[in-house]
């Protein structure tokens, strides 16, 4: 007798995929996958080899999150082409929970980040950072903007990039460098939304990549407008080109309780 058309316990063959043997009694239960016979007198359930391929097939739909009603439905219509599409839909769920997962990654890492920077770097300083090229999502603000309108158009974004919450995404406001040196230290013009794994598209805003003046300031926004006197001066007594826009973004709005401690940075590209 070919040793595959040779009978396992169940016990056997559970160990044998790596499954609990109740999974079997339970698949066996609710007519999913039946042992090939019964003993008629002790009860004892018996599975052939020749079944593994089909039980794997079951645990990996199984793994994916398929409902046991789908792999059901699956098994009585079994074909290459019923797999093929119904691995692909799963393929692409799979994929948007991937990409989901890097973003949340992605954000955790900044985070972190803006951490080390609380714990280790003099917020006073003035300094001069490489940045890459990164796309950012924005949306057009004026003074007469007012909260409510920017909550809206922050919302309205983050459902059209498909972002299920909010802290998948990192967000800043946007000043004109000419605005600066026009000591229009108000004069906002743009949100930006700076998304993970964004590929470039039309419409989109594109940091430049290079040099940077990065500064922080710490307290109420009151103060802002003195910070950027100071960075100004730095660039002015260096001899550096500000240009673009300045990007501020907050960075310790999770670990405080008092406006008095929010820390601001401030990042401006110097042109090379």
């Amino acid at each position: 007798m070919n040793k595959k058309d040779k009978l396992l316990t169940i016990g056997q063959f559970a160990a044998m995929h790596g499954i609990n043997k109740k999974t079997l009694m339970w698949y066996d239960e609710i007519g999913l996958f039946h042992p090939v016979s019964i003993h008629p007198e002790n009860g004892y359930r018996c599975y052939s080899y020749r079944q593994s391929p089909v039980l794997e097939t079951i645990l990996l739909l199984r793994e994916l999150d398929v409902s046991v009603r789908e792999i059901q439905a699956f098994l009585q219509n079994r074909s290459a082409d019923s797999l093929k599409n119904l691995l692909e839909e799963k393929i692409g769920a799979l994929d948007l929970q991937i990409s989901h997962l890097q973003a949340v990654r992605t954000t955790l890492c900044t985070h972190r980040r803006n951490m080390e920077t609380l714990l280790t770097m003099d917020l006073s300083e003035i300094s001069i950072i490489e940045k890459e090229a990164r796309c950012l999502v924005t949306v057009d603000v004026t003074r007469e903007t007012s909260f409510e309108e920017e909550v809206e158009l922050i919302t309205a974004e983050t459902e059209k990039y498909h972002l299920g919450r909010l802290h998948e995404a990192s967000y800043g406001s946007m000043i004109p460098v000419a605005s600066l040196q026009d000591c229009r230290f108000d004069d906002y013009c743009k949100l930006f939304i700076e998304i993970p794994f964004l590929h470039y598209e039309a419409g989109l805003h594109i940091t430049p990549g290079g040099k940077y003046l990065r500064a922080f300031h710490k307290g109420t926004w009151d103060g802002i407008p003195d910070r950027y006197r100071e960075i100004l001066a730095y660039a002015k007594e260096r001899h550096l080109t500000l240009h673009g826009f300045s990007y501020e973004m907050g960075i310790n709005e999770n670990v405080i309780d008092r406006i008095e401690d929010y820390i601001v940075q401030i990042e401006i590209p110097v042109l090379e």
